[in-house]
């Protein structure tokens, strides 16, 4: 008899779990070796997989090329870019000065985590964002004889605001409804006992997709976070620790 559970894998990608990958999180590649694992050990836990899978464009706000200084150079990977950096000029964004400051003073507002430019990763089509080979064969090879199939959620398609939670972008925007509040998907997670949630990176996608869960009561009390199944992006380890500790001890659990 399968127990009536999630299994929430956030992206789980080869930019993000191959040390090849443009955003290699280190030790991502066990992750995901325990996470198949789990897949093929656990299957009865859950009735559904579902993957968040990053997906973006070159030009995009988390990207080098949407930003340029006034020699017209980009920014290296990982450096951060706030409110006064636009408004004097340091870093000037593809989609201009008034847009920029307004996109930064929401995430402030928001309390979301600050503006970081990362390498570029996940590009839709490429093979970076493919999900990683162990992970999905132990999820075929999970389907197979129970004739059920997985869901793949895309996130992070818009250029113009970050999308780490699987539930909406950083900052939705009023005119794309890729970016706004997933309903249906919210909706869906209320038929299931356990959501398990495992992915990468601890720090960031995953950590903001529990943080966007949190505030839905019905849901938060589901959350079970297989924590050796995810790793932090190295120089961020406890960035999230404050989303974290809104769950209780017994959520946690390691396969």
């Amino acid at each position: 008899m399968t127990d009536n559970g999630l299994l929430l894998i956030i992206d789980a990608q080869y930019d993000f779990c191959e040390a090849s990958g443009s955003l290699y999180v280190p030790g991502a590649g066990k992750d995901m070796e325990r996470l198949a694992s789990f897949i093929k050990d656990g299957g009865k836990k859950f009735r559904d997989i579902v993957f968040s899978q990053d997906t973006h464009q070159v030009i995009d706000i988390s990207h080098p090329a949407f930003w340029t200084n006034k020699e017209g150079k980009n920014p290296a990977p990982f450096t951060r870019i706030t409110v006064e950096d636009i408004e004097n000029d340091v870093w000037k964004p593809f989609f201009g000065k008034e847009s920029g400051v307004k996109y930064l003073k929401e995430l402030d507002k928001q309390g979301e985590f600050p503006h970081v430019i990362w390498p570029e990763h996940c590009i839709e089509g490429s093979k970076g964002a493919a999900i990683v080979d162990v992970v999905m064969e132990a999820v075929k090879d999970w389907e197979r004889p129970r004739n059920k199939s997985h869901k793949v959620i895309q996130k992070g398609k818009s250029p113009y605001t970050e999308h780490f939670g699987i539930m909406q972008a950083n900052v939705p925007l009023d005119y794309d409804s890729d970016t706004q509040l997933n309903i249906s998907l919210l909706d869906s997670f209320i038929d299931y006992d356990t959501i398990y949630i495992a992915g990468e990176a601890q720090s960031h996608c995953v950590a903001n997709t529990v943080k966007q869960l949190l505030v839905y009561p019905g849901i938060a009390d589901k959350i079970i976070i297989l924590k050796n199944c995810m790793s932090p992006v190295a120089g961020f380890e406890h960035l999230a620790d404050g989303i974290y500790s809104q769950l209780k001890s017994k959520q946690f659990i390691e396969v």
